[in-house]
């Protein structure tokens, strides 16, 4: 093989460039943030980062869901305080506060000298959360893992993965993190995937992969808004920020809107303070 005067060969050269071209292509992951301060962080699947800037809505800002809110914070004081608690899933309508209610309880607590932090993972993350679990359990603070929105592809094997974390499997997670997932279905998986795996027997199909649901120990529902309750969340924002409404202009939003919800009414708000030329900060 000809030497290509510096002492490496053709070859040599060659697999030289394909490990830079692959190293481009596959780049070091970023390092973790430290877990053990800060309020919240964002798993990449391979690496923790720090989320900046965390400062969800506090939770006297969330209206018409009050009993939602109180069980969900006594959940999260045991976790916090290092008792027993459960692994939660809020499910039920769009806008209507589940997200920003899981936010909210952390930061109350951490405002109240409770030592826990969130950490935000996407849904297609769920095979990698053996390893989050590894580096969350040693540390000793409490650790809320909140999946937004969860929901699963026809054929995919990750409700099993998911149930196989919930219920002490090889991959579950440690006793100072418990997970928090939102969905707009009561049973995560849809019925008509679930009844269309198995033509011989269904029934068995649909037990076993609605029966997902059944893994978490506290399950909150969240329904469309009533008038009453639209309005009162229209309240509360407008009192905070200092801006007056007209019912039936608030109403005449959330029709227009095809639906009544604390994003909408959220929403309405933001017009309200635009139209007043002010800032909602």
């Amino acid at each position: 093989m000809a030497d290509s005067g510096n002492g490496f060969s053709a070859t040599d050269a060659a697999l030289h460039r394909i490990a830079d071209a692959l190293e481009r292509l596959s780049p070091v992951p970023d390092a973790s943030a430290d877990l053990s301060d800060g309020p919240a962080f964002h798993w990449t699947g391979s690496s923790m980062q720090a989320i900046e800037g965390f400062a969800p809505l506090p939770l006297d800002m969330l209206t018409g869901v009050d009993e939602q809110k109180a069980r969900l914070l006594e959940n999260s004081e045991r976790l916090a305080g290092g008792f027993a608690a459960h692994d939660v899933m809020l499910w039920g309508s769009r806008g209507m506060g589940k997200s920003a209610l899981v936010k909210g309880v952390v930061r109350e607590l951490q405002n109240a000298g409770k030592d826990i932090a969130l950490v935000e993972a996407s849904a297609d993350m769920l095979e990698s959360l053996p390893d989050l679990f590894a580096m969350l359990g040693k540390e000793a603070r409490a650790f809320i893992l909140f999946i937004d929105d969860i929901g699963f592809e026809e054929g995919s094997a990750a409700p099993r993965l998911l149930r196989s974390m919930l219920e002490g499997g090889a991959a579950a997670r440690p006793a100072n993190v418990r997970l928090y997932v939102t969905s707009n279905r009561r049973h995560i998986v849809p019925r008509q995937m679930a009844e269309q795996d198995d033509p011989i027997n269904p029934r068995d199909v649909i037990d076993d992969k609605l029966a997902l649901s059944d893994r978490f120990g506290l399950r909150l529902g969240f329904h469309a808004a009533s008038q009453d309750d639209y309005l009162a969340m229209i309240k509360r924002y407008a009192d905070v920020h200092g801006l007056d409404f007209d019912s039936e202009d608030a109403l005449l939003w959330s029709k227009q809107r095809g639906s009544r919800s604390g994003r909408v009414a959220w929403q309405y708000v933001v017009e309200l303070a635009g139209r007043a030329g002010k800032s909602l900060g």
